[in-house]
């Protein structure tokens, strides 16, 4: 995510943070590469100048110049500048005084539109809030399809043209919206999302159907899906739908890509609208509340645990054995223990996505065959429940036969078999260190900040 800016400032910051004193052509030399970073990463460029503006007349202040670590000063001005210009805070969704809370869909083709509505219908999902889906993208016939399969996988229901009783197919986008609502309240739902039409481009027929369903249907919620590879045209596109239809907030999707970073640095300023939520992967998991401080800190390579903590709490509230929420002691743990963690590893998302939050990625990157080791997960997985209860449950018991057996069973070698005892061992090693009685007290604080 925003790798090549975020290399570029890190680089940039580094140097800044290894001076003890700090003189003012230092930092307009690093001004210089940040103002080169945001406009290679494509950002507006009256942005860009208010912002390093900004950035300086704060950072060559008397009180940053002479304190003891002016390059760290220098670094948290612009963390708190970066913030500004995305939001400053995050911007939760609006609940409808009485349900159903109405959210409506709007983008181009190829946003990623319909595949964000069933993202979104996860999110509440999990919050234990029935769902409604409308499918009222009629021009194109498989995104209706698309979304009916989106509800199938995720159990809600996905109101379409053929559950109106109007005599016959109605194909009428503005009905089909208006009857879903109409539904959710009948039924009781608590959220009903309208994933509308879209065109290849902006143009009058899009919009009168828009506003007409708008109009219509009053929703408490218009969000523009918008693809953040395509940059300075998403804020050109979401500037245009907001004139025209009122937007309560944007979703950036395709995040995870090699997307540069106009779109998401520059959307707030531009039109005042804030990014609610991005997509960061291909998975109905793959949806992220947008807070504005943490990317701040994802952009300066300083990571953002805030949010691999949330990611951790969910993998273990929606765990599917009892195993994933135990505390677990070096005398006990067993091979079931140590690969139900590796399955909410692998629930917490892409390997890669998981170091993008961890505090000098860079580096991590480079020690770290992230393909290699996601496959060492799916591998280590298999291995484990190729073994008996017993064996998973006492790894004393598996002798040389039994590892024949194993690696048989989960297509592997007697090697790899060993090489897992080996990294078993040396977890419960570990662990009884982490448990020890300096440890332990570190250890419990951080597992109350994680929810556990």
């Amino acid at each position: 995510m925003l790798e090549s800016i975020s290399q570029r400032l890190e680089s940039t910051f580094q140097k800044l943070r290894g001076k003890g004193v700090l003189k003012e052509e230092d930092v307009v030399a690093s001004l210089k590469e940040v103002r080169i970073a945001l406009l290679e990463a494509d950002v507006n460029f009256k942005i860009v100048k208010d912002l390093i503006t900004r950035i300086r007349d704060k950072a060559l202040g008397e009180t940053v110049m002479k304190s003891l670590a002016p390059g760290h000063q220098v670094v948290k001005i612009v963390h708190e500048m970066l913030t500004q210009l995305m939001g400053s805070n995050q911007s939760p969704l609006l609940a409808a005084p009485n349900p159903p809370t109405t959210i409506m869909l709007v983008g181009l083709q190829g946003s990623g539109k319909t595949t964000s509505a069933g993202k979104l219908a996860l999110h509440f999902q999990k919050q234990d809030k029935r769902v409604l889906l409308a499918a009222a993208d009629t021009r194109r016939p498989a995104a209706v399809e698309q979304l009916k399969s989106l509800g199938a996988t995720l159990d809600i229901p996905v109101h379409s043209a053929d559950a109106l009783d109007l005599g016959g197919p109605v194909q009428d986008p503005v009905a089909i919206c208006r009857a879903a609502v109409e539904r959710g309240k009948k039924e009781l739902f608590d959220v009903v999302i309208l994933d509308t039409g879209g065109r290849l481009q902006i143009d009058e027929s899009l919009m009168k159907e828009l506003q007409y369903i708008r109009d219509r249907v009053r929703p408490d919620e218009t969000l523009l899906v918008a693809d953040a590879m395509t940059g300075q045209e998403a804020v050109s596109i979401a500037d245009q739908f907001s004139q025209q239809i009122g937007l309560t907030g944007v979703i950036l999707t395709k995040m995870e890509g090699d997307t540069r970073g106009g779109a998401v640095l520059s959307i707030k300023a531009a039109t005042g609208k804030p990014i609610k939520f991005i997509g960061v992967g291909e998975r109905l998991e793959a949806l992220e509340p947008f807070h504005p401080e943490r990317m701040a800190s994802r952009i300066l390579g300083m990571g953002d645990v805030l949010t691999l903590i949330d990611k951790a709490r969910e993998a273990a509230l929606h765990a599917a054995t009892p195993a994933a929420n135990k505390v677990f002691r070096p005398d006990t743990l067993t091979f079931e223990d140590f690969a139900e963690q590796l399955k909410q590893l692998d629930q917490m998302g892409p390997l890669e996505s998981i170091v993008d939050m961890l505090p000098g990625r860079q580096m991590l990157k480079k020690d770290m065959d992230l393909g290699a080791d996601k496959k060492a997960i799916s591998r280590t997985i298999a291995i484990v429940n190729s073994m008996t209860v017993k064996e998973r449950r006492d790894h004393s018991l598996i002798s040389g036969s039994r590892k024949v057996r194993i690696a048989t069973g989960s297509g592997t070698s007697v090697q790899e078999i060993n090489q897992l005892i080996k990294q078993f061992l040396t977890a419960k090693k570990m662990l009884k260190k982490m448990t020890g009685r300096k440890a332990r007290g570190q250890l419990q604080s951080m597992m109350r900040s994680m929810g556990a």
